[in-house]
């Protein structure tokens, strides 16, 4: 038989009512995965943490002198824009922040800032975030390190606040690798790190 012949019984695929009714189905479900994965990737990106508000808070926190001699115990946390673990914290920190304002000082230290090359090397960072947890006289107490779930950072500023032992010290978490330099870091004006000085 030839496809030209009368008695060819042969139906085309697009007039087969069932193949209409699967190729429909089919570009139904495509369609609607393409909707959930555009609104997933939209709302993904709407809550990312942009590392501008690790500097917002940093402005906003208490300067490391003020904290040192104003009578409140402090948490004291060494970070970088950088950071993905700091970047992480940083909605519960702000939270934490809030909630505590009164009874605690919040310094926050930029690594990349020759400035705290001091307390970098005083408090051995070599990790961010690192948490130095200070009493009211000034003192460290206790040091954490790591990402870590915001009911631990409270519980430990609790004990911190009630001048007890902390209950969770050797937490710690997920960290990003960090070298301190042994000295002020000398860049040429071509090195993209050279604002290294004037990050707060």
């Amino acid at each position: 038989m030839t496809q030209n012949s009368p008695k060819s019984t042969v139906v085309p695929a697009a007039k087969n009512p069932e193949t209409k009714v699967a190729t429909r189905l089919r570009n139904l479900l495509i369609v609607l995965a393409a909707i959930v994965l555009s609104i997933s990737i939209f709302l993904g990106l709407q809550t990312q943490t942009p590392s501008s508000s690790l500097t917002d808070m940093a402005k906003a926190s208490t300067p490391l002198e003020t904290a040192l001699i104003n009578g409140k115990p402090t948490l004291m946390e060494f970070y970088a824009n950088w950071c993905g673990s700091c970047q992480a914290m940083a909605n519960d920190l702000r939270d934490i922040k809030q909630k505590y304002a009164e009874p605690l000082n919040f310094v926050m230290l930029n690594v990349d800032n020759d400035k705290w090359l001091p307390e970098i090397t005083k408090y051995r960072v070599d990790g961010i975030p690192h948490f130095v947890y200070l009493n009211d006289k000034g003192s460290a107490v206790a040091e954490t390190m790591g990402e870590m779930p915001r009911s631990i950072m409270e519980a430990n500023l609790e004990a911190l606040i009630a001048g007890k032992p902390l209950p969770h010290v050797q937490a710690g978490g997920q960290v990003s690798n960090f070298t301190p330099p042994t000295g002020p870091v000398k860049t040429s004006s071509s090195d993209p790190r050279a604002h290294g000085s004037q990050v707060q």
